[in-house]
């Protein structure tokens, strides 16, 4: 390796990104995984298997992270997710109508990528609109809106003695013990709890493709924070500051897709723009789009795929456009919250967790009972 690759590790993070991301794209396709998939499922069926896979792949996340955290290896706190100042209502609302919008188009964010991979031309049209209404809730129109309604409506947990957004620091707060103790037993029975549940159902416990897949998907987050915070975090040679290579937010990231798909459209858009660099965001939509292709072509299961109807067009695209301005407003979306952030343990990820499961749920049901009264 010569001197100046060495001296700056972007190029590690951009193609570690990317082969992270071809595993939970391959992975991600071989085992159906979807949140939507696995709301609809609790929520039309009553069948929790794909619920139970996503549950153990958070489960292992909050386990690896937080490890990594306690080790010294990785500074979360440094994250976007663990800033004191808690912006509760653009979480909710943020995920909520994420949630609504991934069930409106039939998959969130990851789902469509995966579907690219496996030949749906429908689900590109979904990301490019996705893409745009993420673009302009970043620095555009939408993102007046997010800046000066949601955004002020925040609570600063400084004033309570909290440093960071942490469930940790607040059992610690609470309870008067200290920080690392609080962190080992709280990432341990959040952790535990959710395994146990995920195992408790003996369909689950013989079905090897849904327990690996959760259990490689939790890791490839892990992985993520790794590469990121530890592998990517270094001396800059031309300011001789310590900094994040090649992350969009300049510290360290995991798997996440709504920015990044903003961000990788920019880059096509502005290709000519030298001051435009491949991160690692937009190095993990490319890979899952290239792991799920690959198991596609592997599995002989790729086919071109279009829209149904001019309803299935419409719904969809009114979907890509609540989950582009639902998914930067919550900051993350199934996985950049559902599994990265929730991996750190921050509150404010937990709320927009919440908020995307029960715009979901509301939604499924809404179509479940309009298809209902129109049949």
């Amino acid at each position: 390796m010569s001197t100046e690759a060495a001296a700056d590790p972007s190029s590690l993070v951009v193609w570690g990104g990317f082969g992270l991301a071809f595993v939970f794209g391959a992975i991600a396709n071989r085992s159906n995984f979807c949140t939507m998939g696995a709301v609809s499922d609790v929520v039309n069926m009553g069948h929790w298997g794909r619920m139970r896979m996503w549950l153990l792949a958070i489960a292992v996340a909050i386990v690896g992270t937080n490890l990594l955290f306690h080790a010294g290896l990785i500074d979360l706190p440094k994250t976007i997710y663990q800033r004191p100042t808690l912006s509760w209502l653009s979480l909710l609302v943020g995920g909520v109508l994420f949630g609504v919008g991934m069930s409106l188009a039939g998959g969130c964010a990851n789902k469509n990528l995966i579907r690219v991979g496996g030949g749906s031309v429908r689900s590109l049209v979904v990301l490019t609109f996705l893409a745009i209404s993420a673009y302009m809730t970043l620095k555009g129109l939408f993102g007046q809106w997010r800046a000066s309604v949601l955004d002020p409506v925040s609570l600063d947990l400084g004033k309570i003695g909290l440093s960071d957004q942490s469930l940790a620091s607040l059992v610690a707060k609470i309870t008067g013990i200290d920080a690392k103790t609080a962190l080992m037993a709280t990432l341990w029975v959040v952790g535990l709890a959710l395994a146990a549940f995920a195992f408790a159902d003996k369909r689950f416990r013989a079905n090897a493709t849904q327990w690996s897949a959760g259990i490689v998907i939790g890791a490839v987050v892990v992985a993520g924070w790794y590469l990121t915070g530890h592998l990517g975090f270094g001396e800059n040679p031309e300011t001789l500051e310590n900094v994040y290579f090649a992350t969009n937010t300049r510290t360290l990231e995991s798997m996440s897709f709504v920015a990044p798909t903003a961000y990788t459209l920019e880059l096509l858009m502005l290709w000519t723009d030298k001051s435009l660099r491949v991160t690692f965001g937009i190095a993990t939509a490319l890979g899952v789009i290239a792991g799920s292709l690959a198991w596609a072509l592997a599995s002989k299961t790729f086919r071109w795929e279009g829209f149904a109807s001019f309803d299935d067009l419409r719904n969809q695209l009114i979907g890509a456009v609540l989950m582009g301005f639902g998914g930067v407003t919550a900051m993350g979306c199934t996985v950049g919250q559902g599994l990265t952030g929730v991996s750190t343990l921050a509150i404010g990820s937990f709320i927009a967790l919440a908020g995307i499961v029960a715009g979901s749920a509301a939604t499924l049901k809404y179509i479940t009972w309009r298809a209902e009264r129109d049949a």
